[in-house]
C-alpha cells in the first residue's frame, strides 16, 4: 500500500495553507493539544502492537460530516429519517467486508472489539452460562473471561493456558478443561500471542463437547484479510475484530459468520412463527441492545479502508508488518532476550525481560523518554501484578505503514537494547532519542498536517 505520506486527501485540508485552521480560530487550547500530538506522532517509533496509522482518506471521512447524521437501526430499516446515503455507506461497508473476508454476514456497527464480543456473548449466552478463553496472562483478552470485565461477571469464565515451555497453546489442557466444565462458548484469539491461531484444533474440542466456537481475530484480521494467516471462517460459529491493528482501518468493531443459519434456540419471529436466523438475533443484540445510533462517519471511514485493503498493494503491506516482526524477533535473540514462544508469525513480539533485571513497567517508561512507545505485558506465569509485569509487547504495523523496512527494524532493535541495558542513565536515553527522531524525519508521518 502507498505510504502515507502519498496518499491524499486533496485540498481540503486546510484554508490559508495552514492545518487545523478552523481549530486554531475557534479554540487554541485544543489546537495546540492536537498539534502536541501531532508532533508526537510524527517523531515517535509506535511499536504498540494494536496500534497504527490510517491513511489520508480514512482521516478525513472520520471527520466528515456524516458525524452529524443519527441512524438508530440497520439499512431500510431506521428509526429515524434522512438515512438514505448513510444506507449507502454502511450498504458498502458490508459488501466491502463480506469481500475481504470472505463471508456470509457482517455488521459494522459495533464501536469497538470489545462491544463486538459483547454482543456475541449476550447473542449466544445466558447470563451465569459458561465460556472458555485464553487467560488474560497468557496472552487473552480482558473480555474473554477476565474477572475484572463484564465477561467474567456476567458468566462463569473458565481458563485455558500456554504451554511453560513452548509458549504455545497447549492444547490437551484445552480439551481436559473443556471436558471438565462444559463450556457453551470457547473464545480463540487474544491480545498477546505470536503465533498463528490454530482454529482447526479448537473446532475439534468444541465439536466434542458441543459448544459454540467463537473467533477474536482483532490482532490478526488484517493478516488474515491478506490470506497470510489462517482464516476463521470455515471453522468457527462466529468471529470478531476491531478495524484498526492490523487492518488499518479507523478504531471500531465487527461481527462477522462465514454462513448465517437459523437459530439453535427455537427463537422464532412473533407475527409469522419463522424461525430467526442468528444474523438477525446479533443485529438485534448489537442495536438496541447494547448500542444506540451507530457512527456513521466512522462506518463510512471502515469501508474506505475495507476498499484499501481489496487493493493487491495491501498483501504486499501486510507481509512487510510480518517480515518486519519477524526481523526484529530474530534480532532480540541475537541479544540474548527471551520471547514468549521463540518469535512470532505475526505482527506480535512478547519480550520477557526477566533475565534482564527491568520490569516491563521500567522498561515502558524509559522507552517512551527515548520516543519508543510499547507497552508494559505480562507473561505466561507472570509473578509480577499487571501493574508492574516481567514483560513489554512490541508489534510492526504502524512502523510498517510508515514504510520503514528490515534494515530500520535492526536498528530499532539497536535502540530498545541499548535503552534496556542502560535503564536509568539519561544521556544514554538522551542519544537514543536523538537518534530516534533522525530515523523518524526518513519516515514522515501527516507532514500535511503539521504548521
Amino acid at each position: 500500500m502507498k505510504s502515507l505520506t502519498k496518499v491524499k486527501v486533496g485540498n481540503k485540508l486546510s484554508s490559508n495553507n495552514e492545518s487545523f485552521s478552523y481549530i486554531k480560530n475557534s479554540d487554541v487550547e485544543i489546537y495546540n493539544i492536537l498539534q502536541k500530538e501531532v508532533s508526537r506522532e510524527d517523531n515517535t517509533l509506535e511499536l504498540i502492537a494494536s496500534e497504527n496509522f490510517v491513511s489520508y482518506p480514512v482521516l478525513e471521512m472520520a471527520g466528515g460530516v456524516m458525524t452529524n447524521k443519527y441512524a438508530e437501526g440497520y439499512p431500510g430499516a431506521r428509526y429515524y429519517g434522512g438515512c438514505e446515503h448513510v444506507d449507502e455507506a454502511e450498504n458498502l461497508a458490508r459488501d466491502r467486508a463480506k469481500k475481504l473476508f470472505n463471508c456470509e454476514y457482517v455488521n459494522v456497527q459495533p464501536h469497538s472489539g470489545s462491544q463486538a464480543n459483547m454482543a456475541v456473548l449476550m447473542t449466544f449466552l445466558n447470563v451465569g452460562d459458561t465460556i472458555m478463553g485464553l487467560d488474560l496472562a497468557h496472552g487473552g483478552h480482558l473480555t474473554h473471561g477476565s474477572h475484572v470485565n463484564f465477561s467474567g461477571k456476567l458468566y462463569n469464565s473458565v481458563s485455558y493456558y500456554v504451554n511453560k515451555d513452548t509458549g504455545r497453546v497447549d492444547f490437551n489442557s484445552v480439551r481436559s478443561t473443556a471436558k471438565e466444565y462444559k463450556p457453551k462458548l470457547i473464545i480463540c484469539g487474544g491480545s498477546a500471542y505470536p503465533r498463528h491461531i490454530e482454529f482447526e484444533h479448537f473446532r475439534e474440542i468444541a465439536d466434542e463437547i458441543g459448544a459454540f466456537l467463537m473467533a477474536d481475530i482483532a490482532h490478526p484480521s488484517g493478516l488474515v484479510a491478506a490470506s497470510l494467516h489462517p482464516s476463521p471462517m470455515k471453522y468457527c460459529d462466529i468471529i470478531t475484530t476491531t478495524t484498526h491493528k492490523t487492518l488499518r482501518g479507523p478504531r471500531g468493531g465487527m461481527i462477522m459468520m462465514g454462513k448465517d443459519i437459523e437459530n439453535k434456540w427455537g427463537i422464532v419471529a412473533p407475527k409469522s412463527g419463522r424461525t430467526k436466523l442468528v444474523s438477525e438475533l446479533l443485529d438485534s443484540t448489537v442495536m438496541p441492545g447494547i448500542q444506540g445510533g451507530p457512527l456513521m462517519h466512522i462506518i463510512a471511514a471502515k469501508a474506505i479502508a475495507f476498499n484499501e485493503a481489496l487493493q493487491p498493494d495491501f498483501k504486499v503491506y501486510a507481509q512487510q508488518v510480518i517480515d518486519n516482526a519477524k526481523t526484529m524477533s530474530e534480532a532480540l535473540l541475537l541479544k540474548d532476550y527471551k520471547l514468549i514462544s521463540g518469535g512470532t508469525d505475526t505482527h506480535v513480539v512478547l519480550i520477557d525481560l526477566s533475565n534482564k533485571n527491568v520490569t516491563g513497567k521500567v522498561a515502558e517508561q524509559s522507552l517512551e523518554k527515548a520516543g519508543i512507545t510499547v507497552n508494559k505485558n505480562m507473561v505466561p506465569f507472570d509473578k509480577r501484578s499487571p501493574f508492574v509485569t516481567s514483560g513489554v509487547r512490541i508489534g510492526s504495523p504502524a512502523i510498517t505503514t510508515r514504510g520503514m523496512k528490515q534494515d530500520e527494524m535492526v536498528k530499532i532493535i539497536d535502540f530498545i537494547d541499548e535503552i534496556i541495558t542502560n535503564i536509568e542513565n539519561e544521556s544514554v536515553i538522551d542519544k537514543v532519542k536523538t537518534e530516534v527522531q533522525s530515523l523518524c524525519s526518513s519516515f514522515p508521518l501527516y507532514s500535511e498536517l503539521h504548521n
